[in-house]
């Protein structure tokens, strides 16, 4: 069995509840799936670590990972650049971490584009009212954010067909199992397992016509 992991770029439209599927995965199956860590020249916040939150960098380093193409994707918010870094999401999936990018629709493209084996996964909530009362019960959004997310999140829904999957969360536990069970069945895809294949072509090889 292929023992690397797999790059699981997962998106949803806000207010899926996708911040809080990732948390419980990773809470409860830490050693198969890790969520891959930015690079930001914004500043530490109080409490956070570098190398845990953020890989925090100048505005001098991030532009010379952009010049050495260091970064999978990367974007200017608010006069600071987010990145996420190459060698960090490569590294884990060498050590057979299945390494979550939690990214918007375009980024999400733009990743497969870089990493055709990359799984695309889209969070629904299971109708367009549960959504609608998701963003108004978190209490934090006026109500003309409110409806520019639902506006948003109705544009979003032309490009679900560019996702691998669709994955319903009515219950946080079950989309976490929804998730688990996708990538249980990718890692048993015959395109995953050459090696494998070879080695049951091989041992068979002698039980062959003509051969003992």
């Amino acid at each position: 069995m292929n023992n690397k992991g797999l790059l699981i770029v997962l998106s949803g439209f806000s207010g899926a509840g996708k911040g809080t599927v990732v948390k419980s995965l990773l809470a409860s199956h830490k050693d198969e799936y890790c969520l891959s860590i930015s690079a930001t020249t914004r500043n530490p916040r109080p409490g956070e670590e570098n190398g845990r939150e953020y890989f925090f960098k100048t505005v001098e380093e991030f532009e010379a990972m952009i010049d050495k193409n260091e970064l999978i994707e990367y974007a200017k918010y608010v006069s600071n650049y987010y990145g996420t870094p190459k060698a960090y999401v490569e590294s884990q999936l060498e050590a057979g971490k299945n390494v979550i990018l939690e990214i918007e629709m375009q980024g999400a493209l733009d990743i497969k584009k870089i990493y055709p084996d990359a799984v695309l996964i889209f969070i629904t909530p299971p109708s367009a009212k549960e959504l609608e009362n998701r963003l108004r019960g978190r209490n934090t959004e006026d109500e003309a954010t409110i409806l520019a997310r639902l506006s948003r999140a109705y544009d979003e829904s032309e490009g679900l067909e560019e996702y691998d999957y669709i994955i319903l969360n009515d219950e946080v536990e079950k989309c976490v199992e929804r998730i688990v069970g996708v990538v249980a069945s990718e890692k048993m895809k015959t395109a995953n397992n050459e090696e494998l294949i070879n080695k049951v072509k091989e041992e068979l090889k002698a039980y062959s016509k003509g051969e003992q």
